[in-house]
């Protein structure tokens, strides 16, 4: 099958398609990638969004118009990804779209029941494209009594799995999750959690003290020194100790985080604010490694992947943490994969085991009571492509 995986992650940073051909089902399917693409996000739709986000700024007409925004802009990403790898639209199977997320509570809090909201109006991108559509991952693992997160491990089990090596799979994206791969393969020896944050305060805190997007390849943070004090203000965070699984993000790490962060250390030179929250993610990762992953198994390998691996300042960090530990630590383009398409990658193989009726939440990392298929299914409005103007 011919997927198309979809992905709008918490950094803000545009749409990630990863077209991919899937051989078959289940954790023996083959993955190919054939071209990926991201399609930033114009200033407009990008404030959108973080407005969508705020609970001070927010509003219920801002989220239900945004939802339909965001459905004829992703359908608009799967056009180009096809146009730009020079694949006719009509030959496209299936398209895995995770979302936007616009809130998630995985736990109860008060009277609030856990929950999730992804947008992205599936039928616009299904209108769009003539091309059924999977959609809306996370609530069926939350039904379930799961965090719906993290939902990238049963992907890195087919695509990383390895015969003879403990293998760590470390995203960091807007949030930073880990995935243990054992070589002695089960189900229940799949651990992932999410590990705290990975771009998120560090971007929050260039876009407020330096007006960047991010620092590339963590140049600014190179420049300052660690302030240990801000350093420790951020590990006492509380999801730094709650036990797996766990999951968070910008409810916990967004905004509000680093207004507090910086209302409360205005002494410090804004480059070694940044140096220090750029520890931190390195630290928080470490923490968990440490904590519940090495007393348990023997890691010889540590993939890192998302946005922050090009971050050269961030990943010598890690390995300066991990030093006494006898493992490799590398990139995802080291052995061959894409850091920037994992996840779209990852979207677009739950999709296609949602089509084949297969379940791919994996429990010990959500948390959930059993495993189930996850996803709705939107179809196509035409039976017959001839009648589809695309």
């Amino acid at each position: 099958m011919y997927v198309a995986g979809v992905m709008s992650g918490t950094s803000l940073d545009g749409i990630d398609v990863a077209l991919v051909h899937i051989d078959g089902s289940g954790v023996d399917s083959k993955v190919e990638l054939i071209h990926f693409t991201t399609v930033p996000f114009c200033n407009d739709m990008k404030n959108d969004i973080q407005q969508a986000l705020s609970i001070e700024n927010s509003n219920v007409q801002l989220i239900c118009s945004l939802n339909f925004k965001l459905g004829l802009r992703f359908a608009n990403a799967v056009k180009e990804v096809c146009k730009e790898a020079n694949f006719p639209l009509r030959q496209l199977d299936l398209i895995g779209s995770h979302g936007q997320t616009i809130y998630h509570q995985p736990q109860q809090d008060g009277g609030m029941i856990p929950s999730t909201l992804q947008i992205g109006e599936p039928a616009i991108i299904a209108y769009e494209t003539n091309t059924t559509v999977i959609s809306n991952f996370r609530t069926m693992d939350m039904a379930a009594g799961g965090q719906g997160a993290p939902l990238v491990p049963y992907s890195e089990i087919i695509l990383y799995r390895h015969q003879t090596k403990n293998r760590l799979l470390q995203n960091i994206g807007g949030i930073g999750n880990v995935t243990v791969i054992p070589s002695q393969l089960s189900e229940k020896s799949v651990i992932a959690f999410d590990t705290g944050p990975g771009n998120m305060v560090m971007d929050e805190v260039c876009q407020r003290l330096f007006q960047l997007s991010y620092d590339q390849n963590g140049n600014i943070a190179k420049q300052g020194v660690v302030v240990e004090e801000v350093l420790t203000y951020c590990m006492n965070h509380p999801f730094l100790k709650m036990n797996p699984p766990k999951s968070t993000g910008r409810e916990q790490f967004g905004e509000a985080f680093v207004t507090g962060l910086l209302n409360r250390f205005k002494k410090h030179s804004k480059e070694n604010i940044l140096t220090t929250v750029t520890m931190f993610t390195a630290c928080s990762i470490v923490h968990h490694y440490k904590a519940f992953i090495l007393p348990y198994y023997e890691i010889d390998e540590v993939i890192l992947g998302g946005g922050g691996s090009y971050n050269n300042t961030l990943v010598e960090m890690l390995r300066n943490g991990l030093r006494e530990e006898k493992c490799s630590i590398c990139i995802q383009e080291d052995i061959g994969h894409s850091s920037a398409a994992k996840e779209a990658i990852a979207f677009a193989i739950l999709a296609n085991e949602t089509y084949h009726r297969n379940s791919s939440n994996v429990p010990s990392a959500t948390g959930a009571k059993n495993s189930v298929i996850l996803g709705n299914i939107t179809f196509p409005p035409y039976a017959d492509e001839n009648e589809a103007n695309i």
